[in-house]
């Protein structure tokens, strides 16, 4: 290193990392604690291990194509170019990827990057829980935690991504491209998974299937909620000098190179999450599931920008947010018989793909990120050349994260998992319970026999065996 100076901001920003990846590993142990809550006895353990498994599979993929990814695509093959020349340093060969005294950011950077993939497939996970095959949900969460969110990535949330140079697309958090892309990727895998057995009667109406153990799954968001604060400073470069050489000043900055500071982040993190859980709490009348979902969803849908609004606009966004997807969750739900288990696709889906939207029109003109020579924003630019945010440029986004990225790729490969019998568990084994099948009893001492099926499954077999027997 060529200074002390140089050194000790090396060494920060190492540090400032590694500290961002233990905040971020919360947020998985807090969506384990969320799913497992919110299963029955019955169905625990199998919950538990899908979540854990993800950690391995997710790992060693990202490690051999899904960092290579990132690098490789952001300029929009067929679209505005080829592959990029970073990715030569980021394949798993490469002397990045391993101990290297000469650079302490690559390990750390790339550490914080697989918590988000982490995260990503954690979001599908939660919404098809008590159903889906265990390796049907391992193959999706490659798909969605080493491909289709790193694409996402690789074309919005970088300073060279096309959609950021072209179409001003600006998505600070990670709303588009994290919550957006696996809200979709849940919703469908839901359409082709179908709903849980006794979530709908006769009628079509829709039956509460409660969770097993409220406070686990409340315990479980709240813990979300702080790995949060990891996820908010692993999206920004601790220090970098955005001023000038004769005029220096040392900044955060976001991942486009746009200065930020995490105490504006602090209030805006804040302010969005209680607008969220304000108004979750009124529409559910107190439901911890929707309280702290709430919560979740406001942060979301204010983290599209959230490098840029004033809190009292944080605040009010998140709000608005989590209305629109709480009304939105409940009418698919009913029209469409849509069983999403802990309201992922709403809580991630509806307010990431609202976040975008949102931010198109209330930061119309900003800066989306510093221009990349050689290459004209198509949507419009400042006067120095920076590409800007606009409405047209985020809705676009905000379909091709949502649908094109998110929805389209976990809905065919679900399909094509189904038509071999790969996708759902057998109804005999769902009805008496997934743990049921190579596990013993999660409470042993005091609860029901793992094969014993709830008032509402029963009435459903019973209703299915009158049936059969009426048409005999």
């Amino acid at each position: 290193m060529d200074s002390e100076l140089t050194a000790l901001t090396t060494i920060f920003t190492e540090f400032y990392y590694w500290l961002t990846i233990v905040f971020m590993f919360l947020i998985h142990v807090g969506f384990t604690l969320y799913e497992v809550g919110t299963a029955r006895r019955k169905n625990l353990q199998h919950t538990l291990m899908k979540n854990v498994m993800l950690i391995p599979v997710v790992t060693v993929t990202f490690f051999l194509f899904g960092w290579w990814l990132y690098y490789a695509v952001g300029n929009g093959p067929g679209i505005t170019g080829g592959i990029g020349e970073a990715a030569a340093d980021a394949t798993p060969w490469s002397p990045l990827l391993a101990p290297n005294l000469d650079d302490n950011i690559t390990g750390v950077f790339w550490a914080a990057f697989l918590l988000f993939s982490w995260t990503a497939a954690s979001i599908v996970s939660g919404a098809i829980i008590e159903r889906a095959r265990t390796g049907a949900f391992l193959i999706m969460a490659v798909l969605v935690g080493s491909v289709t969110w790193v694409i996402g990535g690789a074309w919005g949330w970088s300073a060279t991504g096309w959609l950021v140079q072209t179409m001003g697309y600006h998505d600070a958090y990670g709303s588009g491209v994290i919550h957006a892309v696996a809200g979709g990727a849940a919703l469908g895998m839901l359409v082709v998974l179908g709903p849980r057995i006794g979530k709908f009667g006769p009628r079509g109406e829709v039956r509460d299937i409660k969770p097993h153990n409220v406070w686990l799954t409340g315990v479980g968001l709240f813990i979300i909620l702080v790995g949060f604060w990891g996820f908010y400073a692993a999206c920004n470069i601790p220090i970098i000098n955005v001023g000038s050489d004769s005029d220096p000043l040392f900044a955060a900055t976001t991942i486009y190179g746009t200065p930020t500071t995490l105490s504006g982040n602090s209030f805006n993190l804040l302010m969005s999450l209680i607008g969220g859980m304000a108004v979750g709490f009124v529409l559910s009348k107190g439901s911890v599931l929707w309280t702290f979902s709430g919560a979740l969803g406001g942060i979301i849908t204010a983290s599209a920008g959230n490098d840029l609004y004033h809190p009292l606009q944080a605040m009010l966004i998140g709000a608005v947010g989590v209305f629109i997807a709480f009304k939105l969750h409940h009418w698919v739900e009913r029209r469409f018989k849509i069983d999403d288990a802990v309201g992922a696709v709403a809580v991630h889906g509806y307010t990431g793909f609202l976040a975008l939207v949102i931010a198109g029109f209330v930061l119309w003109g900003y800066p989306a990120a510093a221009p990349v020579e050689g290459v004209s924003a198509w949507l419009g630019s400042n006067a120095d050349g920076w590409p800007v945010i606009n409405p047209l440029g985020q809705l676009i986004g905000a379909l091709i994260m949502f649908w094109v990225l998110g929805f389209l790729p976990t809905f065919a490969v679900a399909k094509l998992l189904d038509k071999f019998g790969l996708l759902r568990v057998p109804r005999k084994v769902e009805l008496a319970g997934l743990d049921t099948h190579g596990y013993d009893d999660a409470y042993p001492e005091f609860s029901a026999p793992n094969n014993r099926l709830d008032d509402v499954e029963l009435e459903a077999l019973l209703g299915a065996t009158a049936r059969e027997d009426r048409r005999s």
